[in-house]
């Protein structure tokens, strides 16, 4: 890593003469005369130690120092001055400077204190570095489709996500409700707090109840000891709580006290809590019809759906089909260090012509399974699922039987035979394994 430090002050000899000491310690070194010329060079390149002189012809290079961190937040600036005074001292440092010297009494000072801020520049460099390659995995540019419904769900999430405002997102099982959840959560001023997911179906309700809330010592037989909730985990971020429409009655009342006034009491406790968090909630469910029947809260449904999105269908987004695969192709083909793949022109209409009804999941369920069973580099039909051959003509040698066959004779073997792994690659019972061995005369 390229270890540059920015040398901003107004006397040139003074600047040239500090440049070359710094250059001969190996240090690449930028000079600037001027706060705008500084902040022009920062913007520039890549720099993570300033040397500012305070006195600057057009600013103060302690106020400086907050235009500095809000360009290169992982920068560290080092002030100069002539004449120090400890109202300035203190200023620069609340200021985020990493210290604030004398000239004078930097001779001996400077070298040392560089290296001390460039050892923290670099962590934080490496820091700022693993957030921003977070951020982008999570943001909206990881939500794949160029379609108009896409567009359009993407252009709704990108309004709200800056503001705390409660969100619903509907749809159905497997369009991306919780890839919506952290975009909207990684582009919000909350994105360097936790993001919580809970699955409101995978829990019975009173096991739901303590993970949400948490519980006191004592609070049931096998609570030995204080448990915090998810709700407390995700203090000051986010929650996002998907198949929300699963949770019964009275853990929506419960859910209702936290959206209106951020407080809630624990399992077994009698002391109020208080909590700062975003509730962002997903169902693939109707709640209105299902509040009007009395499976849902009225009033629980009207705060959760301040601001709904509906998540297209990958049906209604069949655009978007083949840029899809070929991500998911791109991305398994590299687990299992294989080349990229090339779908040919059937594959591509299969896949084009397929209802998906498990949405974009099924989509890369099936296209794992083509990269593992894929011999060469270009893809063909066969590599399919027998579901995806309706329709073809019987004299191709596409058959239901016979592409199913076809597959089977894949899965085994791409598994060595292995007739347990088979099945579970095949979504099919060892029993019925065993029953199209036998039908198709497969040995």
């Amino acid at each position: 890593m390229q270890q540059s430090v920015l040398i901003i002050d107004d006397e040139k000899k003074i600047c040239s003469l500090l440049a070359r000491i710094i250059e001969l310690e190996g240090f690449t070194v930028y000079q600037a005369n001027t706060g705008k010329e500084g902040l022009k060079v920062l913007a520039n390149q890549e720099v993570h130690v300033v040397i500012s002189d305070v006195k600057l012809p057009d600013v103060n290079g302690v106020e400086l120092v907050k235009q500095i961190k809000e360009i290169k937040p992982y920068a560290e600036v080092i002030n100069l001055t002539a004449f120090g005074t400890i109202q300035d001292g203190v200023k620069a440092m609340r200021n985020g400077a990493f210290d604030y010297i004398t000239k004078g009494d930097d001779n001996d000072k400077i070298i040392p204190l560089v290296y001390k801020a460039m050892d923290k520049a670099k962590l934080q460099y490496r820091v700022f570095e693993l957030e921003s390659k977070i951020q982008k995995q999570y943001d909206f540019t990881a939500i794949l489709g160029q379609s108009k419904p896409i567009l359009a769900a993407i252009d709704l999430a990108r309004r709200v996500a800056p503001t705390d405002t409660t969100v619903l997102l509907l749809g159905e099982t497997g369009t991306g409700k919780e890839v919506f959840a952290q975009a909207i959560h990684f582009e919000s001023e909350r994105k360097v707090k936790p993001f919580v997911a809970l699955n409101c179906s995978g829990f019975n309700p009173d096991l739901l109840e303590s993970e949400l809330f948490g519980y006191k010592q004592g609070a049931f037989t096998g609570a030995q000891k204080d448990k915090k909730g998810l709700l407390q985990e995700a203090n000051e971020g986010t929650l996002f709580l998907d198949e929300i429409g699963e949770m019964n009655l009275d853990l929506q009342a419960k859910l209702l006290r936290v959206l209106e006034n951020q407080t809630f009491i624990k399992v077994g406790d009698t002391q109020t809590t208080k909590v700062n968090v975003r509730i962002i909630a997903a169902t693939n469910r109707d709640l209105k019809t299902e509040a009007e029947e009395g499976r849902f809260r009225l009033d629980l449904f009207y705060r959760l759906s301040v601001f709904s999105i509906e998540l297209p269908s990958l049906n209604e987004r069949k655009g978007d089909v083949l840029l899809i695969a070929k991500h998911y192709l791109k991305q398994f083909a590299a687990k299992v260090n294989k080349p990229d793949f090339t779908m040919d022109e059937q594959f591509g209409e299969n896949l084009l012509n397929h209802v998906w009804k498990g949405n974009i999941r099924e989509l890369k369920n099936v296209i794992e399974r083509v990269v593992i069973l894929s011999d060469g580099q270009i893809l063909n039909a066969s590599l399919l699922p027998y579901e995806f051959h309706h329709g073809a003509a019987e004299g191709d040698g596409m058959k239901m039987e016979t592409v199913e066959k076809m597959h089977i004779i894949k899965v085994l073997k791409y598994t060595g035979n292995n007739k347990t792994e088979t099945s579970r690659l095949l979504g099919i019972g060892l029993t019925t394994l065993y029953r199209k061995l036998e039908e198709y005369h497969i040995s």
